[in-house]
């Protein structure tokens, strides 16, 4: 009985571990066929990280292709997490080699997002920081040095206003562009083109797979996808003309300031374009930056001097500064005062020095007797003007500015765009609760009082009078291409204006601009014996915190206009004097003016090509 009792426990003990054994190679096969998939991935996730790799932002060239912004590799040193936090003891050894506060590589730990993402502590170091990592390597766990593509304004400050410059996105920025894939440190545009087309431009970030130890650290590059580089940008900008503008400038600005007493010229703004297509050749801003100094973040004494500057570097005054035209809304005056007739070319009225009405007079008490309107716009009487002005009324005066405009922004793309200041009654009862006076339609016949505009919309405006009142958006970029030179998208030419007059007024007014750059005229020291034709008007406008605004505003050839300038230098006295000699090296520039046999084979000719 015993034998047998015992033989069934056996018996039943050996189903048990029959049982047990079926569960566990049963478990086992479920786990590595059913299973085996998901379990995989969890294992690779535990020993692949993907290490994200930058992609070069597009690149900027000129309209004949000469490269402007590229990219270029830079040192980056980053700190990689990989089991828990980064010992203070490395962020301090860290913090000492590259010159920071350790609670600032702290606080870039803090937003770290939780990926496997290396966190930038500096970018674009020099090699002898890379030597310093590298020699105390073993004390810096989780230090990586990276190569990254840096942007690379090539010019340095050469159309800074125009590029802008990149940095690290911030939350507002993360914040808005998440739904468009923007993440944490990703590095985007933040002013000027960069900004605009950060979309088009920015690329498609790759990454390396790479296996990892039991300890986190890294063993191989197991996989990598490679980063797609962003569009280009084919610019409307001539290279060749931006750097003259740029130079006759800053000439300019220093002769006006050693030389000529005005010390505080020490401000100015020049758009050049193209008045058939809209076209901007150059535009320059004055004090400017250099954008290079934005990458991996502008130092606290960089940013201090910019920021503290009280003409304001950071400002594209081409843009985004109000001035007084001056002079230079003679022409709007005249247009209105001949179209409404107010005025027939040969009436004659008589100029004593002063109105007879309200005692305004020109500038240095100057009287030129019994004029017509070529003699007055030529040389650019004021109480001629003012008579106008009581012609006409405000009203008038703001219609025929808006028409030609003025009190509006020109649609250019690129942010910060003033719409300047039309002179009209609502905008006086609005602001100060008064009624409007004859004097102040004086000032607004001449450019002065309540009357702002921007370089650019003075360049619009005189651009419409080259082309018989036939107004096109300004734009800077002709177009989109992508990394392999196929173009992907076209800007072509955008009319949004055209002021009408009679044919025989348009012609009037374009003569006596003409005269303007001729014997007896306020530009002919400068393009008296000019081998092109230029039809312009100077400008010189009143400025209660200093010495006056000088102005011009022209273009040429007459005979078939391509090339159309305004030109504005804060507290440079007299237009004629301080803005006009910038104007001519730009005219001399656009069409190969001065030019070696050697230098013109190789310059952009604008009569076949603009």
């Amino acid at each position: 009985m015993l034998a047998k009792r015992e033989y069934g426990r056996l018996e039943i003990f050996g189903i048990i571990i029959i049982f047990i054994f079926v569960a566990l190679v049963s478990r086992l096969g479920y786990l590595q066929m059913a299973q085996g998939q998901y379990y995989g991935q969890l294992a690779d996730g535990n020993r692949i990280r993907l290490i994200p790799i930058m992609a070069p932002r597009g690149v900027f060239y000129d309209r004949n292709g000469v490269m402007l912004v590229s990219n270029r590799p830079g040192f980056t040193i980053s700190l990689l997490p990989i089991n828990g936090p980064v010992p203070d003891e490395v962020i301090g050894k860290l913090a000492v080699i590259l010159n920071l506060n350790a609670e600032e590589i702290k606080e870039k730990l803090s937003q770290k997002t939780g990926s496997f993402e290396p966190i930038r502590v500096k970018t674009d170091v020099g090699p002898e920081i890379v030597t310093k990592i590298e020699e105390r390597r073993s004390e810096l766990p989780g230090v990586v040095i990276e190569i990254q593509p840096l942007r690379n304004y090539i010019n340095n400050e050469l159309a800074a206003h125009i590029f802008g410059y990149v940095g690290e996105i911030n939350e507002t920025e993360l914040e808005s562009g998440k739904a468009q894939g923007y993440k944490a440190r990703d590095i985007v545009g933040k002013f000027g083109l960069e900004r605009v087309y950060d979309k088009e431009i920015r690329g498609t970030d790759g990454g390396n797979q790479v296996e990892v130890d039991a300890n986190g650290r890294p063993v191989q590059v197991i996989g990598k996808k490679d980063p797609i580089p962003g569009n280009n940008l084919v610019l409307t900008i001539d290279q060749r003309i931006q750097k003259a503008a740029e130079a006759a400038i800053d000439e300019q600005l220093i002769y006006l300031q050693t030389k000529a007493g005005y010390t505080n010229a020490k401000a100015a703004a020049a758009v050049v374009l193209n008045p058939k297509t809209g076209e901007v050749l150059a535009m320059v801003s004055r004090p400017t930056f250099n954008p290079n100094a934005f990458n991996g973040g502008i130092s606290s004494k960089d940013w201090k001097l910019l920021n503290e500057n009280p003409h304001h570097p950071m400002d594209n005054k081409a843009i985004a500064g109000v001035y007084p035209p001056g002079s230079t809304f003679k022409i709007i005056t005249g247009a209105a005062a001949l179209e409404l007739g107010k005025v027939t070319p040969e009436e004659k009225i008589l100029d004593t020095g002063t109105h007879w009405i309200i005692p305004k007079g020109n500038a240095m008490g100057e009287a030129l007797g019994w004029i017509n309107f070529r003699e007055a716009l030529s040389k650019s009487d004021n109480v001629y003007f003012y008579e106008m002005g009581n012609r006409l009324g405000i009203d008038n005066l703001e219609k025929f500015a808006r028409m030609f405009g003025l009190g509006a922004y020109t649609g250019i793309n690129l942010p910060g765009e003033s719409d300047g200041l039309v002179a009209n009654r609502r905008y006086k009862e609005k602001v100060y609760g008064e009624d409007w006076y004859l004097s102040e339609t004086f000032d607004a016949a001449i450019g002065q009082g309540f009357q702002l505009a921007t370089p650019l919309q003075m360049a619009v405006v005189i651009g419409q009078v080259a082309n018989d009142g036939q107004r096109y958006k300004p734009q800077l970029v002709s177009r989109i291409t992508g990394p392999n030179g196929e173009v992907l998208k076209t800007f072509e030419p955008e009319k949004t204006g055209q002021v009408t007059l009679a044919e025989s007024n348009w012609t009037l007014i374009q003569e006596s601009l003409r005269e303007v750059a001729l014997e007896g005229g306020t530009a002919a020291t400068a393009f008296g014996d000019f081998p092109v034709a230029i039809a312009g008007k100077t400008g010189t406008s009143e400025n209660s915190h200093g010495s006056d605004h000088g102005w011009f505003v022209g273009y040429g050839p007459y005979e078939d206009p391509r090339v159309a300038v305004a030109i504005i230098v804060e507290q440079g006295g007299f237009g004629s004097s301080s803005a006009v000699p910038i104007a001519k090296k730009i005219m001399e520039a656009a069409f190969n003016i001065n030019q070696t046999p050697a230098e013109a084979a190789k310059i952009y000719r604008p009569q076949t090509a603009l």
